[in-house]
């Protein structure tokens, strides 16, 4: 049993936690002066990396103009600025953006506004929703429901409505036991089957992370699938939902993720990365012919928020926004981002216990076998994860926990640094990792 002083209900009840002091650049320091290399951006979430002087100065300037202004009574020039910006890099006429404080809010909005679009077109029989296991949309009860991660919800099913899910595009380990490209994508037309299955005129959305990041560590979905599950989307006239959060804002090397499939969805949700972790904020994008669907109609999105469209956290994104283009960080995280993955690959594949590294742009995953040829897991019980997480943080390198790949099995890292990491300190932290693995195996 581990004392934890003060009055804080802590997110970890195992141990504790080092006392953050300052943090600048990619590196945080704690009490005791000791540096951490932050190469996950915390949970994938710093990109400009820490302690930007530009964010902070406004947000100083923008609480000192005005702070809190109710969305219904007003609108302030940080939320227009911010939703043109966007607008101007998202694909496609998603031109629309509602303003949030976390990933699991744009989500959960992001589904009833799905519900409520085929209210309004006289499609009131559309009310299922379908994601992916091994998922992960948030902790809300509305986005855990959508979530695929079995061992968030197994404590809290009682209290979930009840969605439908379909294999996640995990090549590694396919659910089919197909090989990619002669599988024809089966994942994908698996979304064909269930909506068939279940009734077309039920089914209103379909959710996906557009690259799955935690849960299944980086997975790049092969080439094809987004078109697949668009066109499957449309033909049942079922909304796209692909969820951002992570993998959006420049992760992977494109504004957008989708860009890299050339696929715009119906709805598109985006958090974490959208004001570098400063400032707590999240948002969703809409197609415009849905935005005027419920303008035209009804005249309400039947959701709100006390702190949605926050001024204060608009101007904390719109600040991120302009470091992320002045600097062309989203450029260098695609130029970068060959080399990360180029010396993950290179110094960690021949490792016994790395069965995969992949990934794009900053965001990649190192997945951990017991096996190398059956691909076998390790046992959840070993928490071999943990095991190597903490011994890299003692070592002073952040990285990002992903456990149950392979049922509740199945152990990962995932790297994921500020867009600003040098080359030097690429290379400090891959030879880190390759020495954590050999030490902690051997």
């Amino acid at each position: 049993m581990v004392d934890i002083p003060g009055n804080v209900f802590p997110r970890r009840l195992d141990r504790r936690l080092p006392m953050a002091q300052k943090a600048h650049g990619i590196y945080i320091e704690d009490e005791n002066q000791k540096h951490y290399m932050d190469a996950s951006g915390g949970a994938i979430v710093v990109n400009a990396g820490h302690g930007r002087e530009q964010i902070a100065r406004a947000i100083y300037n923008q609480i000192l103009s005005h702070d809190y202004i109710h969305p219904t009574m007003f609108t302030t020039q940080p939320v227009e600025m911010l939703a043109t910006c966007l607008a101007q890099k998202a694909p496609g006429d998603i031109n629309r953006f509602y303003f949030f404080s976390g990933g699991s809010e744009a989500n959960e909005a992001a589904i009833k506004l799905a519900r409520q679009i085929h209210v309004e077109t006289g499609n009131e029989t559309k009310y299922q929703l379908i994601g992916r296991w091994k998922s992960y949309h948030g902790l809300t009860l509305g986005s855990l429901a959508a979530t695929g991660r079995t061992s968030f919800k197994t404590c809290f099913t009682p209290l979930l409505k009840e969605n439908l899910h379909i294999p996640a595009p995990y090549c590694y380990r396919c659910s089919f036991g197909l090989t990619y490209p002669s599988c024809r994508v089966r994942c994908a037309m698996a979304l064909d089957e269930m909506i068939e299955n279940a009734g077309p005129k039920t089914i209103s959305a379909f959710i996906a992370e557009t690259i799955p990041g935690a849960t299944i560590a980086a997975c790049f979905p092969p080439e094809e699938y987004l078109k697949t599950i668009a066109e499957i989307c449309h033909h049942h006239n079922v909304l796209l939902i692909l969820d951002e959060v992570m993998c959006g804002m420049g992760r992977t090397g494109e504004w957008f993720a989708c860009n890299h499939f050339d696929v715009v969805p119906d709805i598109i949700t985006l958090g974490k990365g959208l004001a570098g972790g400063a400032i707590a904020l999240s948002a969703f994008g809409v197609k415009e012919n849905h935005f005027n669907t419920i303008k035209n109609n009804s005249g309400t999105f039947m959701h709100g928020g006390t702190f949605s469209h926050h001024a204060v956290a608009a101007a904390g994104g719109l600040a991120l926004f302009d470091i992320l283009d002045q600097e062309n960080l989203v450029q260098r995280v695609k130029t970068k981002g060959e080399k990360l993955g180029t010396l993950l690959k290179t110094h960690l594949l021949p490792l016994a216990q790395v069965g995969d590294v992949r990934g794009k742009g900053f965001l990649w995953g190192i997945e951990i076998v017991a096996d190398k040829k059956t691909r076998m897991p390790f046992k959840r019980s070993l928490k071999i994860t943990e095991g190597l997480w903490e011994a890299l943080f003692e070592k002073g390198y952040i990285t990002y926990k992903s456990t149950g790949l392979a049922g509740v099995d199945g152990d990962a890292l995932v790297i994921a640094p500020p867009y600003i990491i040098g080359d030097d300190d690429m290379e400090m932290l891959i030879q880190a990792i390759k020495s954590t693995f050999i030490e902690f195996f051997n």
